[in-house]
C-alpha cells in the first residue's frame, strides 16, 4: 500500500465523523485531510483537495452522497469511493457500486470492519459489509465481501431492533409517531416507555394515522409507562438485571399480544430508558440493556425503537460510544 494516502470524510453526524478520523490514525500511512458534512461541500472538497480516498455517507443534506458520488467521479475520477452509510437496503448497495464505488460499510459494522474496509479499498479490492456478504446482490459476484467468516455472526440482519439519534426534538417525535402509529394503524400493538412529556407528544401525533387511541389504551392494545420507572423495575446498583429486564417486559409483551386480532401478531416497542442512562453517563448500562434488547427480539414477535434525543439534554455522544451502541442494531438512523 502506497504511503500519504490523503483521505476526506463526508458525514452528517459529528460523533460519526470524530469516530472515523480517530480510527483512521491507526493507520500510520493514512492523513485525513478534511471533514465535511454536506454533499455539495464534499464535492467542492473533492475538487479543491484531489484526495485519494473519500468516505462518504448517503444520506447527506444539500446533496445526497450518490449524486455526490456522481460528480466526483467526473471532476476527479481517480478518487476512490467507500460510502459508510447506514442504509443497509439492498437497491442502494446495488446502486452505488454500479456508480463506481469501490466499497459499501454498514455504519454498524465500522467498528469491526472500518480499516479492513479502507485497506482493501485501497488495495484495489472491492469491499462490502460482512452483514450484507449473504444478501442477493444482482450481478455482483465480482464484488469482495471481506472476511466471510463472519457471516454466522450475520443472523442480526433478521432483528427488528433499531436505534434513533436525533439532534432535535421534533424529529424525535416524528420518528417515534410514525414507528408507534404505522404498528396500531396496521392492527398490531405498542409499548412505549418514555418520558412524561413525551409520551403526552406522542398522544395527539398517533392520532393522526386513525387511531382512536382511547379505544386502544382500553383494549391493552397501547401500553404507556414512564421510563424512569421501568428502569427502577429492573435496575439494580446501576447495573440492569437480566432476570428482571427479561420478567418485566416480558410480561408487557404477552400482555399487548392478547389484545391484538388475528395470526400474526406483533408488538412494536418504543424505549428511552436507555436514553436517561446514557444522560447520566452510565454507558455499561446502557450497552447492556440493548444486547437484553436482542434477547427479547429473539424470543418474542417484537420490533424494538431506541430513541436518542441529543437535542433534549443538549448533549454530544463520543464516537466509540455511538458505534458501540450502534453494533447492537439491525438499523441506524440520525437527523
Amino acid at each position: 500500500m502506497e504511503t500519504n494516502i490523503r483521505v476526506l470524510v463526508a458525514d452528517d453526524y459529528e460523533p460519526f465523523r470524530d469516530f472515523v478520523c480517530s480510527t483512521l490514525k491507526k493507520m500510520p500511512e493514512v492523513q485525513v485531510i478534511g471533514e465535511v458534512s454536506d454533499g455539495m461541500e464534499a464535492v467542492q472538497k473533492a475538487q479543491e483537495l484531489l484526495p485519494d480516498l473519500i468516505l462518504l455517507d448517503i444520506g447527506l443534506p444539500t446533496l445526497n452522497g450518490i449524486e455526490a458520488a456522481r460528480r466526483i467521479r467526473e471532476l476527479s475520477p481517480a478518487c476512490k469511493i467507500l460510502f459508510v452509510s447506514a442504509n443497509h437496503s439492498t437497491e442502494m448497495v446495488e446502486a452505488a457500486l454500479r456508480l463506481g464505488a469501490r466499497g459499501y460499510l454498514l455504519k454498524l459494522d465500522a467498528q469491526r470492519e472500518l480499516l479492513a474496509a479502507v485497506e482493501s479499498v485501497l488495495q484495489g479490492q472491492q469491499f462490502v459489509s460482512a452483514t450484507l456478504a449473504g444478501s442477493h446482490l444482482a450481478d455482483l459476484s465480482h464484488i469482495h465481501a471481506h472476511n466471510h467468516a463472519y457471516r454466522s455472526q450475520n443472523l442480526r440482519t433478521a432483528r427488528r431492533h433499531e436505534v434513533g439519534f436525533f439532534s432535535h426534538d421534533g424529529w424525535f417525535l416524528e420518528e417515534v409517531t410514525y414507528f408507534v402509529g404505522k404498528a396500531l394503524e396496521a392492527g398490531n400493538a405498542a409499548i412505549v416507555a418514555a418520558t412524561e412529556s413525551h409520551r403526552n407528544s406522542l398522544l395527539p401525533r398517533v392520532r393522526a394515522y386513525g387511531v382512536d387511541i382511547g379505544v386502544a389504551v382500553e383494549l391493552g392494545r397501547y401500553i404507556a409507562l414512564d421510563a424512569a420507572e421501568a428502569l427502577s423495575t429492573f435496575m439494580v446498583n446501576d447495573v440492569p438485571d437480566p432476570v428482571r429486564f427479561m420478567k418485566t417486559f416480558g410480561d408487557l409483551i404477552l400482555s399487548a399480544a392478547k389484545a391484538v386480532k388475528g395470526e400474526h401478531r406483533r408488538v412494536a416497542i418504543f424505549g428511552e430508558c436507555v436514553h436517561l442512562l446514557w444522560a447520566q453517563g452510565n454507558v455499561e448500562a446502557v450497552i447492556q440493556i440493548e444486547q437484553l434488547g436482542n434477547l427479547l427480539v429473539n424470543d418474542y414477535d417484537v420490533d424494538i425503537l431506541c430513541g436518542y434525543s441529543l437535542d433534549r439534554f443538549r448533549g454530544t455522544m463520543d464516537g466509540l460510544v455511538y458505534q458501540r451502541i450502534c453494533a447492537e442494531h439491525s438499523a441506524v438512523h440520525s437527523r
